[in-house]
């Protein structure tokens, strides 16, 4: 993985004259393109004034989850901690959703704007074990710059 040249990359997606929405997906496209071991990307956010995540964007296989109360799983987790989490293998976690029998391990990055927690970028990855601090760092990277549109 080119972190550099990915990175470039979501910068031209972020200035481009496309609505928020079509930015949300390009980057999900993508970074599941680019990055062979990212199976599903997508954003949740919170919605509204409800204790709750809900589906934005997203690329890979359809998923049920498109509402997430805050605390259940990885992502509900996150909007709780305010901190990235990393589940290298999902089968050892009590509190995870299951999105299929594929997913092996995940990541979930929280987007903060003025330090407020209002959603979180979402990788799932049939391979277990498989993400590290470039990964974490990335999609950090991603977060921050999808927050100055929002």
């Amino acid at each position: 993985m080119n972190t550099a040249v990915i990175q470039e990359k979501i910068d031209v997606i972020i200035a481009s004259t496309k609505t928020k929405e079509e930015k949300l997906q390009e980057i999900c496209d993508y970074l599941e393109s680019e990055i062979s071991y990212y199976d599903w990307v997508g954003f949740y956010f919170k919605n509204g004034n409800k204790e709750e995540l809900k589906l934005a964007q997203y690329t890979g296989e359809e998923t049920e989850h498109t509402i997430i109360p805050f605390g259940k799983g990885i992502c509900g987790q996150v909007a709780v901690s305010n901190e990235n989490f990393i589940v290298q293998d999902v089968s050892e976690q009590d509190n995870y959703i299951s999105c299929g029998w594929k997913v092996k391990s995940e990541i979930v990055i929280p987007i903060f704007i003025n330090e407020v927690n209002i959603g979180q970028i979402d990788i799932d990855s049939h391979t277990a074990n498989i993400f590290t601090k470039k990964d974490e760092n990335l999609l950090e990277y991603v977060c921050k710059q999808v927050s100055g549109i929002l």
